[in-house]
């Protein structure tokens, strides 16, 4: 990948693990640091790694705009809106019968977010 085809996620992503890297070579310098007994750099880059199912899953970030966003310039106002308050039940609907509960409860407080987020600029 060439720097220019990075999107907002992986610079968020690389943000966020000097952020971790950083910390945790503070705290090898701070010998009353919990981060130091508790968490191995090995462990922090390998949590950094994880991948956001909720917020910024791969599977919807591989071409140049994000899919959320290519939805959103196919449809009209009223028509999103519809399709973020679809999402939200649909997840709510589902969570306790999938197996991924939490995962399924956090992707649909992403639609409502997403929704609220909306409708309050719409509003203002």
């Amino acid at each position: 990948m060439s720097i220019n085809d990075a999107t907002r996620f992986d610079w968020d992503r690389v943000r966020d693990r000097k952020t971790g890297l950083e910390a945790w070579m503070q705290a090898a310098h701070d010998e009353d640091s919990e981060l130091w007994e508790d968490e191995s750099l090995e462990d922090i880059i390998a949590r950094q790694d994880e991948e956001d199912m909720v917020g910024a899953p791969k599977h919807y970030n591989t071409g140049n705009i994000e899919c959320i966003d290519a939805i959103e310039e196919s449809m009209s106002s009223v028509a999103f809106k519809g399709y973020l308050k679809g999402n939200c039940m649909k997840y709510l609907w589902r969570y306790d019968y999938k197996g991924k509960q939490v995962e399924d409860l956090q992707k649909a407080g992403w639609y409502l977010n997403k929704l609220t987020e909306m409708v309050t600029e719409e509003n203002t």
